[in-house]
């Protein structure tokens, strides 16, 4: 009785925009963090060493190298504090968690690239960058249109016409 009323309070939790990525992928984690007032973008690339759970409460563990020594973080895929997740490559492996990762160094811990897959996300991606290009040129058309002021020069406006009434 319960589980289907927790279900459908989860679902409309759940991020639409997660890319299907597996284990063995290397991808980009960006992160929102909080720097004192303002929010910025902290970006983790690693490999997907394990995915743990499902719906709301997935989260996956990502493995990188950093000056040598192993650095593993787990994101939780449906956090707001994850602003995306892109892939950069396809992986090929055989089991469902890497951990024996952790005791290799160097060429040992090299993943087998998935071709297939690979080309596919590519494609994906250039799709993606043309749908983007495209947006900003709208958007640029769009303001030119209305008079091809940009925000800045906008502000300056305001912040002109600001001081002139002050001076009156």
């Amino acid at each position: 009785m319960l589980k289907p009323l927790i279900g459908l309070v989860e679902r409309a939790s759940l991020k639409s925009d997660v890319p299907d990525f597996r284990i063995g992928d290397r991808i980009e984690v960006h992160q929102k963090i909080l720097d004192g007032v303002k929010e910025r973008v902290q970006v983790f690339e690693g490999d997907v060493i394990g995915r743990q759970n499902g719906g709301i409460r997935e989260t996956v563990t990502v493995r990188r190298l950093v000056q040598g020594e192993g650095v593993e973080r787990i994101f939780p895929i449906h956090s707001p504090r994850i602003a995306k997740i892109v892939i950069k490559k396809a992986g090929s492996v055989r089991r469902a968690k890497l951990f024996y990762l952790r005791d290799r160094v160097g060429k040992a811990t090299k993943i087998k690239d998935d071709v297939k897959r690979q080309t596919k996300i590519d494609l994906d991606l250039k799709q993606a960058a043309e749908a983007a290009s495209r947006a900003a040129q709208e958007a640029a058309a769009r303001a030119t249109a209305e008079g091809g002021m940009s925000k800045t020069a906008q502000k300056k406006k305001a912040r002109k016409e600001a001081e002139a009434s002050k001076k009156k």
